[in-house]
């Protein structure tokens, strides 16, 4: 039955882990904290990889990373750097490594500060999904205004690895643009403008 679905070409048809993500997950609205901030790190870590390389890990980063707790990432050492440096899971380099950890202490500065990391995102495309109507994937930008903007913010703040052709890959992923094809079955079903 799933062969007959007209999808977005960037998935391809080979590999189930990629169809699902496509089908399931990407560009679905998140508007929870910490998922967003788990995504923002994941793509970070993607930077000069592909993401189906990451999303094959994600559960390796999960386990890594003790769910994407930024209380828990936050309190990371030495030693647990060395351990995830060691870890084959994942992708291991210190970059992205510190990145991680990093991140979940600005996270937490923001939350102690009363800032909600969603609603700083969302905020960007004014709380609801941008629904764009590409026919074809070239015509798909990998970076917009909203982006350049976002990651301008997320960098004055401290954030890593979140370059503007990053953060649009994750306002895909997320939800907050539509860049499903008009072709694709997905296209429309995605973009909610209340959350619940």
């Amino acid at each position: 039955m799933t062969e007959t679905l007209i999808r977005c070409p960037w998935p391809g048809t080979k590999d189930q882990i990629y169809l699902d993500y496509h089908d399931t997950e990407w560009g679905v609205p998140e508007y929870d904290p910490r998922a967003l901030w788990e995504k923002l790190v994941l793509d970070g870590f993607q930077a000069g990889l592909s993401w189906i390389t990451i999303l094959k890990k994600r559960e390796a980063f999960r386990a890594a990373f003790d769910g994407f707790d930024p209380e828990k990432v936050a309190r990371y050492g030495d030693a647990d750097r060395a351990r995830l440096m060691a870890n084959a899971g994942i992708v291991r380099s210190n970059a992205k490594i510190d990145m991680a950890i990093n991140g979940a202490r600005l996270w937490l500065d923001m939350r102690e500060q009363g800032e909600d990391f969603s609603a700083f995102l969302w905020d960007f495309v004014d709380g609801a999904p941008i629904q764009n109507r590409w026919s074809a994937f070239q015509e798909v930008p990998v970076k917009t205004p909203q982006a350049e903007a976002m990651a301008k913010a997320l960098k004055a703040r401290g954030f890593k690895f979140t370059g503007p052709v990053i953060v649009y890959a994750f306002m895909q992923a997320v939800g907050m643009v539509d860049d499903h094809l008009t072709s694709c079955f997905r296209h429309g079903q995605c973009a909610h403008p209340a959350h619940a």
